[in-house]
């Protein structure tokens, strides 16, 4: 009889364990972010919450450091494409060509943040048009290189994004991007700015209007940026780590 009760606890133990191997993520996401660099502290600390954040969610999570294994194929596996603080520049045309095909034709969602919008000549690199054109046709600028605490300020309050997120909360010692114009317009949704006027200490670097969260309404992906995401400290903020993951609910559902 207990062999029998062991022999039935093991069936019952390898059934869970078949049942457990077979269960299939929800989709799957792909990481490009830049290591090592000025923002590794945000790339960590948005790793590790994405670790904790994709066991909660049932979804996996491939991350790459470089845009050279990007294709059409190896893009073809991803619902949604997270911008980790890498640049619009080191891409090889092929990988430019995968990326545009999946924002244009809707293949996938997109979430960019912070150096994703460093758009010009940089390191001997041309500046990428389509991308350009995507973040709304504007160009960097400028940026207060000394990082102040800056108040954002939600344009689209209701956005589902938003859930749960202040209508205000200030963002500490981060470094804002100006550009040579705003990037609002017919194809940009604003959905926050921050107010400049917030800045402490204050800065003489200013744009005007600044959003920092915004969306191309012409592409038939779902697409968000945030203009921020310097360093990790930000995940301390009240309500930061809610209003990504409602992004990434939104991105995908």
């Amino acid at each position: 009889m207990r062999m029998a009760i062991k022999f039935g606890l093991a069936c019952l133990f390898a059934l869970c364990l078949g049942t457990s191997a077979m269960a299939q993520p929800r989709f799957k996401a792909l990481v490009l972010t830049e290591r090592g660099g000025l923002h590794e502290s945000f790339a960590a600390a948005s790793l590790e919450w994405l670790e904790s954040f994709s066991q909660k969610e049932n979804f996996e999570f491939t991350v790459i450091n470089k845009a050279d294994t990007i294709t059409k194929d190896f893009l073809s596996q991803y619902a949604l494409f997270i911008q980790l603080d890498f640049p619009p520049y080191t891409w090889p045309d092929y990988a430019k060509e995968a990326f545009e095909e999946y924002i244009d034709e809707g293949k996938g969602a997109w979430i960019g943040f912070h150096h994703a919008s460093l758009l010009g000549e940089f390191d001997g690199y041309s500046m990428w048009n389509w991308f350009s054109d995507f973040m709304g046709g504007i160009r960097w600028k400028d940026y207060i290189a000394e990082r102040v605490d800056g108040e954002v300020v939600l344009e689209k309050p209701k956005h589902p994004i938003f859930k749960g997120v202040p209508r205000k909360f200030v963002l500490p010692r981060e470094e804002w991007y100006t550009y040579d114009h705003s990037p609002r317009g017919a194809k940009v949704e604003v959905l926050a700015v921050v107010d400049e006027n917030s800045y402490k200490p204050a800065s003489a670097v200013k744009m005007g209007d600044h959003p920092v969260i915004w969306i191309n309404k012409e592409k038939k992906a779902k697409n968000v940026y945030f203009q921020f995401g310097h360093h990790g400290g930000l995940y301390k903020v009240e309500g930061f780590q809610t209003l990504l993951e409602n992004t990434v609910r939104w991105a995908v559902d």
